[in-house]
């Protein structure tokens, strides 16, 4: 099986506090997935999950403390990321924080056209830029001159994604997208990345705490809990027939328009997120209704279910 990019055992330690009162946070524990071409992978969980430290790491704005990252079968290693910067590229949360105020916006693109020399004449960068804006519905004429204030945030997210498009990659880091535009315009940016995949064969890992859209644009997804990947599989089978205690609690939070199905369940936070990374056994352990004894002391196993991966002590021995 082909894989695009590949995460193996990847591990990230933050170390916070004085030199006299250490503590070591694990971010990410043993993370490990792969993602294949034309396919959009969707890492989820709730914020402070690790998911962005992910994201960072592959970016190579994190060094990983452990573990190996993969593209096209070559591996990535301290001194030598510059094979991703033309492959992999990236989009984030805020599209009016990815333009200055004081820039065009048509300024970013040629001199993302000048730096990975794309074209030979300025006529030319501009029949490139009017194609990529084209593949994100819109054009050149629309933004040339223009400052970011005089669009709206869906429109400058698009903006972001056909700059992203200028270097032809094969893999788009998505980390939030839409969590800032308007519920209006989200459907118009989750829409566009399965255009890109379908029309353009990109891959996307598309990095959110919405299991809504998550579950509308994905093929598979991996949930994620204080650095941990406690479930992972095909989208329809993670998301519609939960296995894992976290992913059955972020499945019944979403809200459902019927007055009769109200939510009547009483939630207790028993760890602060700070205890949580700092438990020894399952980092679920303190919140989750089927705690065994095993599962505070013990590291739950990489089980398979059904074909897809939980990370729980109740399917040891099925």
């Amino acid at each position: 099986m082909e894989k695009l990019l590949e995460l193996d055992r990847l591990t990230k330690v933050f170390t916070l506090g004085s030199v006299i009162s250490r503590v070591r946070i694990t971010a990410t524990d043993s993370v490990s997935f792969y993602i294949k071409p034309a396919e959009i992978f969707a890492l989820a969980g709730e914020s402070g999950c690790g998911k962005t430290t992910v994201a960072r790491m592959i970016l190579g704005f994190e060094e990983p403390t452990s573990g190996a990252i993969f593209y096209n079968g070559k591996k990535g290693t301290k001194n030598e990321k510059v094979w991703f910067t033309e492959g992999i590229q990236a989009i984030f949360q805020d599209p009016f924080g990815t333009f200055n105020p004081l820039r065009t916006v048509d300024r970013y693109f040629f001199e993302t056209v000048q730096n990975y020399k794309l074209a030979g004449s300025k006529e030319e960068a501009i029949r490139l830029i009017d194609e990529k804006l084209r593949a994100v519905g819109l054009s050149y004429e629309e933004f040339s001159g223009k400052y970011p204030n005089e669009f709206s945030g869906g429109q400058l997210q698009r903006i972001s994604i056909a700059r992203a498009l200028l270097t032809n990659p094969t893999l788009l880091i998505a980390d939030e997208p839409v969590s800032m535009v308007d519920a209006s315009l989200r459907m118009s940016i989750v829409n566009l990345f399965k255009k890109l995949k379908e029309e353009l064969g990109v891959s996307v890992l598309y990095i959110t705490h919405d299991l809504a859209t998550a579950y509308y644009v994905s093929d598979r997804i991996a949930i994620m809990f204080r650095g941990n990947i406690v479930e992972m599989g095909p989208v329809e089978k993670v998301l519609m027939e939960p296995k894992h205690p976290y992913t059955k609690l972020l499945r019944e939070s979403i809200p459902e328009a019927d007055p009769n199905k109200r939510w009547d369940t009483v939630i207790t936070l028993a760890d602060t997120e700070y205890e949580e990374y700092l438990r020894a056994g399952c980092k679920f352990a303190g919140r989750c209704p089927d705690v065994m004894d095993r599962c505070k002391d013990e590291v739950p196993p990489d089980i398979y279910v059904d074909g897809v991966l939980v990370k729980c002590h109740k399917y040891a021995g099925e």
